[in-house]
């Protein structure tokens, strides 16, 4: 079976994660190989030490990019919600995909600043709004937006069933 990346990118709180998990579920169904690597996990695990400068994010970043890359070049189909704040970061994770041959797919849960603080499942953006931290993406720290995405879901419009299927539509559609 044909591995492949899936990253999806957007703000904390923007359902990444969610829209992650309901799609692995849908695709182990179909028998499907699938791993789900959470940027959370991943920063606990393979990117202990790392801050959350440019330089830390992007290094953060690269090194998802590698697991995931390796991982769908052996035929896993790798769901990746991370917010890879960085559009240079990002299209670097996509040419070392594409300078391998393994298929990626760029996904941007574009769901509005707005609506994330309101869900706020971390409680990241209360605690940067009473001023216990900073660098918040999207608020007092850069979010560049994915110029043209392969999909983008507004998940504020639709379920996680809906914006999973709209995925796994993309996928069907790319013979993935």
């Amino acid at each position: 079976m044909t591995g492949a990346t899936i990253w999806l990118t957007g703000l904390p709180s923007a359902g990444k994660t969610t829209i992650a998990y309901e799609l692995a579920d849908r695709l182990r169904a179909e028998g499907r190989r699938v791993e789900v690597l959470d940027g959370d996990e991943i920063r606990e695990f393979l990117s202990a030490g790392l801050g959350f400068s440019r330089e830390d994010r992007h290094t953060n970043v690269q090194r998802i990019g590698f697991v995931a890359e390796l991982l769908a070049s052996n035929g896993v189909q790798v769901l990746v919600p991370v917010i890879a704040p960085y559009a240079d970061s990002r299209d670097a994770v996509r040419k070392r995909h594409q300078q391998q041959g393994t298929a990626y797919l760029e996904v941007h849960v574009a769901t509005p600043v707005e609506v994330c603080s309101v869900r706020d499942v971390k409680g990241l953006y209360a605690r940067q709004a009473a001023g216990e931290i900073s660098g918040l993406t999207g608020v007092d720290d850069p979010y560049e937006e994915p110029t043209s995405p392969d999909l983008r879901i507004e998940s504020q419009n639709q379920t996680v069933q809906e914006s999973a299927a709209a995925v796994h539509a993309l996928l069907t559609e790319r013979g993935l």
